[in-house]
């Protein structure tokens, strides 16, 4: 490691200077091994005369003198992901690019699983655990990460402490590789997945507001905005225009973003790689500073996607010359490059005059403040709050057994005909698991997916019930272009009950790889039919899948008796799935997007329009536009339970939102009053809330956890409003025979607006209503 800070040393430094910082270098590459790497060492007599290095100082100044002391090749040289030491001041090399989507993971290039701690809890995809509707438990899991990461970092096996998740973007279209990563189709949700897990990882409370300047790990919403087609079809995500109506990009595209950087407080965001009508994400100074810094109050670091720097010139030819791109992404707002254009072309950059030193001592302190809320300047680690965080916490029993709820409570159960689940545990002498997905460890990961401490695989979970039980592959790989149906038949005949577990994997989709059909891949649909039409008993379908998959025929197949949508379970997936179908868990998941049929694929993946178009026949995106026929809907899910509902009380079912100082509402086209949002202050906003108690009741002979989900929806949707949107959601546990209560506050404002077509956030007059299940209560609004 010397050897390589050295490779980096700038020319212009003295020899005084190199000597004075021995002690530094020596601390530095002993903290290789074993202990983290750290600045501003107490014992240094060369620490109290930088300022940088006092803690009783503002972070802001401290960021800012340590900026002052470097020169040009140095400021570049941190310009970049991996950004090497600066030994004469005693800091360490240090890495932006670590990953922690859904566990602490070896991805990127800052953490490494291979010393004392050789694996890290692995946690269902974020797709799966979006479909349990808990934000305590997106809390939790984010809590889990941020331990994890920094028990990581005081080990000695990580670089960095920031970590490039959460993936907040809205899964747009179903056949998107990348859409696993993400909590799904509704703005609302993502919005409030982003700030539960981004205050879990940083260590905030679960209510927030107690963060502070200290960052137990640092997360970034990613990735901004408008990103959601990475390849298909010849067209891929580095040159991609993405054109968005002002419309769509407000009340869809930006609330998840908002959401994290407003209440979540993140303290990264990345750029992304398309351009968002015309311009590149990580060039647009309205994006980045306009409205994330400045509307948003932002604060913290901006950095590209991977190359997405290089590509504004050498692929969109949206920048003249590579110090062009510099400039363009320099003066917009962003800080650090994952890459190396940056320090390939920043020095040119200002020695032709393209770019003032000033944007990048901006970007520097942006940077070096993230490092500093981390605790990495301010002497030994192991002294400071997190400094006691051990490899004990990481893959601890507490951890594995929240991998464990979080798979089971996010699985879907999609069909129960004749009440076939739960199986008989006693009653059940032979089982059969076919499926490719059936005993592969690795499909229950997803993407971005780190070492995991063990894993169960269906077959494990399914055999620890019922000793006899067998194991068919059945098909060759996910895209099953040969299936042994004639070997799967005969065993399917010989046992009591048949288990398939079909689905996607990562060679189906996955970042850089879009998908082109929803069906299930290859000879899948042909096994699964022949598999059931020759069982003894109605089989148990399970779905493995990040995106939907138009599983109709499975769907009205008689001899499907259940069906099992699992995601991507993670670490513990095999025991939730095997817990469920045996009856020691209730199913509770619900679907976080829709399921459509598989010719959607008509229509294009560059059409980015969420809202309907009758005049073309575009039927719109996601259940809130959507207008066309569904597999499965948003918010579907079964239980073993059945659940009634009733509205206990509104508070009120009639508002009037004419503020006293608000302006005379305007009349649009089609003469429908109307309220800017903005014209109406958050004390009135606030006055004007209804409170909304829901009851429910468990009328069945298990207990439950069970996610309740309201919606507003207007009586007649016009001008691009939302068929239905949702307003809020509560996980309730409620005993077999019982009832609970579940109060929302439900803000006009918030919840009953929508976005004209300048952008511009309105509340229309007219008649609503509050939808919990298949019941509704009237809310008229008047302006």
């Amino acid at each position: 490691m010397a050897s390589f800070f050295f490779f980096f040393f700038p020319h212009k430094i003295k020899l005084q200077t190199l000597l004075l910082s021995a002690a530094f270098l020596s601390l530095i590459v002993a903290g290789s091994s074993s202990q983290p790497p750290y600045a501003c060492d107490s014992s240094n007599p060369l620490t109290k005369t930088l300022p940088f290095c006092r803690t009783s100082l503002p972070i802001k100044l401290r960021a800012r003198d340590l900026v002052s002391r470097l020169t040009l090749d140095e400021k570049v040289l941190q310009l970049v992901n991996t950004a090497p030491a600066i030994p004469r001041l005693g800091i360490p090399a240090y890495e932006w690019w670590s990953e922690a989507l859904h566990g602490v993971a070896d991805v990127g290039y800052g953490i490494r699983l291979n010393g004392t701690i050789p694996a890290a809890t692995s946690f269902p995809q974020v797709i799966l655990t979006a479909a349990s509707f808990d934000e305590n438990l997106w809390y939790q899991i984010g809590q889990a990460i941020g331990t994890e990461a920094r028990a990581v970092y005081n080990a000695g096996q990580a670089k960095g402490m920031t970590f490039w998740t959460p993936n907040i973007n809205i899964f747009r279209d179903p056949r998107w590789g990348r859409g696993q990563e993400t909590p799904g189709e509704d703005p609302l949700m993502t919005g409030k997945y982003s700030v539960a897990y981004v205050r879990g990882i940083q260590g905030d409370a679960i209510e927030g507001g107690k963060l502070g300047n200290e960052l137990k790990a640092s997360a970034c919403c990613k990735h901004f905005t408008a990103y959601d087609l990475d390849r298909w079809n010849g067209m891929t995500r580095y040159v991609f225009d993405a054109k968005v109506t002002m419309q769509d990009m407000a009340d869809t595209y930006q609330p998840p973003f908002e959401s994290c950087v407003e209440k979540g407080k993140a303290s990264g965001i990345m750029c992304a790689y398309n351009r968002v009508n015309g311009v590149p994400s990580c060039a647009d100074h309205h994006l980045l500073t306009a409205t994330a810094r400045k509307q948003w109050k932002f604060n913290g670091y901006i950095t590209s996607d991977c190359d997405a720097v290089s590509i504004i010139h050498d692929a969109q030819d949206y920048a003249k010359s590579p110090e062009d791109a510099v400039a363009d992404v320099l003066r917009a707002g962003m800080d650090v490059n994952c890459g190396t254009y940056l320090k390939e072309h920043t020095k040119s950059a200002v020695e032709m005059n393209k770019v003032s030193i000033s944007y990048i001592d901006r970007a520097l302190r942006n940077l070096f403040t993230v490092r500093m809320r981390l605790g990495l300047f301010d002497g030994n680690p192991t002294k400071l709050p997190f400094g006691q965080i051990g490899p004990d916490q990481v893959c601890s029993r507490q951890h594995q057994n929240l991998a464990l709820q979080a798979a089971r409570e996010g699985i879907v159960l999609l069909k129960n005909s004749a009440k076939l689940l739960p199986l008989s545990k006693s009653n059940t002498y032979s089982l059969a698991v076919i499926g490719h997905n059936g005993n592969d460890p690795k499909t229950l990961r997803g993407n971005y997916a780190g070492i995991p401490c063990k894993s169960v695989t269906p077959f494990q979970g399914l055999n620890s019930y019922i000793k006899n039980t067998l194991y068919h592959r059945g098909c060759n790989y996910a895209n099953c272009t040969e299936a042994t149906i004639y070997q799967a038949v005969k065993i399917a005949k010989s046992v009591d009950y048949v288990v398939l577990v079909m689905g996607l994997d990562q060679t189906q989709e996955r970042e850089d790889f879009d998908r082109m059909e929803l069906g299930l891949p290859g000879k899948q649909d042909e096994l699964i039919a022949k598999v059931a039409e020759a069982a003894k008993r109605p089989v148990i379908l399970v779905i493995l899948s990040g995106g939907p998959v138009d599983i109709s025929s499975a769907k009205y197949n008689e001899k499907i008796g259940s069906i099992l949508w699992a995601g991507y379970p993670g670490q513990a997936g095999g025991t939730a799935i095997a817990e469920i179908i045996f009856g020691d868990h209730n199913p509770g998941g619900r679907l976080p997007l829709t399921w459509y049929p598989r010719d959607f694929i008509k229509f294009p993946m560059t059409d980015m329009r969420m809202r309907a178009d009758s005049s073309t026949g575009y039927p719109g995106r996601t259940y809130r536009f959507y207008n066309g026929p569904k597999v499965y809907e948003f918010g579907y899910g079964l239980s073993y339970s059945n659940h009634i509902y009733e509205f206990t009380s509104v508070s009120e079912s009639k508002l009037l939102l004419s503020h006293p100082t608000a302006s005379q509402p305007a009349k649009n086209s089609d003469l429908v009053s109307y309220r800017l949002v903005s014209e109406l202050d958050k004390k009135f906003c606030e006055s004007k809330t209804v409170n909304v108690t829901v009851g429910v009741r468990n009328e069945g002979e298990m207990g439950s956890k069970h996610s309740v989900l309201l919606f507003v929806k207007p009586s007649k949707p016009i001008n691009g409003s939302p068929v239905k949107q949702l307003v809020g959601f509560k996980r309730v546990e409620i005993n077999a025979g019982e009832r609970s209560e579940i109060e929302f506050l439900v803000s006009p404002c918030d919840h009953v607006s929508k976005a004209s077509e300048e952008g511009v956030m309105i509340i229309e007059e007219g008649s609503y209503s509050l939808v919990v299940g298949d019941v509704e209560h009237p809310l008229d609004i008047f302006v």
